[in-house]
């Protein structure tokens, strides 16, 4: 509902968000191909999708952004997993350009959460890292109920994606703590 006045904000804002959906768009057509080449099915729509989009939707942009870094964070855990369990090399560069989006991804979140000030510090801190553990689970569990038979064909194990998506968000969060300790510049 209110998505339009964020990426209204300024015009590097609405190129920016203009050129993730591209190079999102990028990666669905390389998973197309991933498909194709593994003798899969492509569906177009999927009902998961559609509560996805709605709840985000309803709930603002700001919820929107945090679902989509998670869904980052989240995707990077999927594809270090798939990474390692796939012979196929072309397959297994295909999933390294698109940790290497990710990564950048995450770090353009990363930026945004800090110049936000969030999570701060205290009591507010810790209920707004609780949050951020508990909706990156419900992402993960998301995707492993949705993706998680493509891992499990490839060798992976529920155990071993959950772990690499542990970890992921951990990283993210001990990043921003690090941030958030680091002694501010003054302004100018």
């Amino acid at each position: 509902f209110d998505a339009e006045r964020f990426r209204g904000g300024s015009e590097a804002m609405r190129r920016l968000v203009d050129a993730w959906f591209e190079e999102e768009k990028g990666h669905a057509r390389l998973l197309g191909c991933a498909v194709d080449r593994m003798g899969g099915r492509h569906i177009t729509s999927h009902w998961s999708f559609t509560a996805f989009c709605a709840t985000r939707r309803w709930l603002g942009v700001g919820f929107e952004l945090q679902v989509l870094l998670l869904t980052e964070i989240v995707s990077t855990g999927y594809y270090r997993v798939m990474r390692r369990h796939l012979d196929d090399e072309p397959l297994r560069d295909m999933c390294g350009l698109i940790l290497r989006d990710e990564a950048g991804h995450v770090a353009f979140h990363l930026d945004r959460v800090t110049a936000m000030g969030r999570p701060g510090r205290g009591w507010w801190s810790a209920l707004w890292r609780g949050q951020f553990w508990v909706l990156g689970h419900a992402a993960a569990t998301m995707l492993w109920v949705n993706h998680g038979p493509a891992l499990t064909a490839l060798g992976a194990t529920r155990t071993e994606y959950f772990r690499e998506v542990r970890r992921e968000i951990g990283r993210f969060l001990g990043r921003l703590a690090r941030r958030a300790a680091a002694p501010r510049e003054p302004s100018e």
